[in-house]
């Protein structure tokens, strides 16, 4: 997992929680599903029965892979329309090519983002290189949907390309940890992705034994998801590993701990932390559109079909 990695976490900023903060507890655990998505790679819906009021405004998130693609195997997805909310694709290992109907697009590799705000609506796709294709390989990465309150669910699109070079890197009081700062503000320190919904979002890497505690926002709720190895959350000690989320309760810091013992081909405990300001909105999804009413889906669609969200690029390499 190559991601965006350091030599010397010790020569990082460090982040460190007020002894005297309320630690979250972890409220419930659970297990990713597994699926398939688009022409058929493999996902695991992390947030899979976990009730909305826990994941407000996050909608849902995949995990895309970790798989070794043979030659010829790697798959993405088809042309497809997205209303109301953004997409948030980051990629650890391998190569995706985004693509969509409103000039947003480009290639992201080894840690880098690409933040897509639907808004009002476009088409987008998002595929392997031919490249890739032909080769195979790993390929690992996380799709978030962020849900837009009301108010933003018709602003026009708009697409950030976050490059791995441009992630905040922080670490741990004991230097043990290596925090990838995606977007929002953790300790004072600020990530690169700007976001419609009050978030944030970090990959933190925990060494084997080491625990890390970071400050949080009282109003964010709280989630983690294992993306590799195992370890515990909350004050508690929650055991939780590989394809597993955490809902944590209310306070004021976060504290996630990695097992002594790891995967071999899993050196470290790989967790993405989310937090965000709950919209307190009604949602309502059907397929890639998320609004607030049954009414404005079905106007989703009518405009979809009319073809109001956008028309493929006749340069798209990709068809039509």
């Amino acid at each position: 997992m190559p991601a965006v990695t350091v030599e010397n976490p010790l020569a990082l900023p460090r982040v460190t929680a007020d002894p005297e903060a309320a630690p979250r507890p972890a409220l419930a655990v659970s297990t990713a599903p597994s699926g398939f998505e688009g022409e058929g790679f493999p996902v695991r819906r992390a947030f899979a029965g976990i009730d909305y009021r826990h994941l407000d405004p996050f909608i849902m998130m995949d995990q895309m892979g970790e798989v070794e693609y043979a030659p010829g195997e790697p798959k993405g997805t088809p042309w497809h329309p997205h209303r109301g909310f953004e997409t948030v694709t980051y990629i650890m290992d391998g190569t995706f090519i985004h693509q969509d109907s409103h000039g947003g697009g480009g290639t992201i590799t080894n840690g880098d983002t690409q933040w897509m705000t639907a808004g009002s609506g476009l088409l987008h796709i998002e595929t392997p290189p031919e490249s890739l294709v032909m080769s195979g390989g790993l390929f690992h990465g996380l799709q978030l949907w962020v849900n837009l309150p009301k108010s933003d669910k018709m602003m026009p699109p708009k697409y950030q390309d976050i490059r791995a070079g441009g992630l905040k890197l922080l670490t741990s009081a004991d230097g043990g940890s290596l925090i990838r700062l995606i977007a929002g503000d953790l300790g004072g320190h600020q990530g690169p992705g700007s976001t419609h919904t009050p978030i944030t979002m970090i990959h933190v890497s925990v060494n084997p034994g080491a625990q890390v505690t970071l400050p949080w926002r009282a109003d964010f709720n709280a989630l983690a998801y294992g993306l590799a190895g195992r370890g515990f959350a909350g004050p508690q000690n929650r055991p939780f590993r590989m394809g597993q989320a955490v809902v944590f309760g209310k306070g004021e810091s976060l504290t996630i701990r990695a097992d002594e013992s790891q995967d071999s081909n899993t050196p470290n405990f790989e967790v993405v932390l989310l937090g965000g300001r709950p919209i307190r909105e009604p949602m309502m999804q059907y397929g890639p559109f998320v609004m607030n009413s049954h009414a404005e889906l079905a106007q989703a669609f009518d405009d979809f079909k009319a073809g109001r969200l956008g028309t493929v690029p006749a340069d798209s390499p990709y068809g039509h």
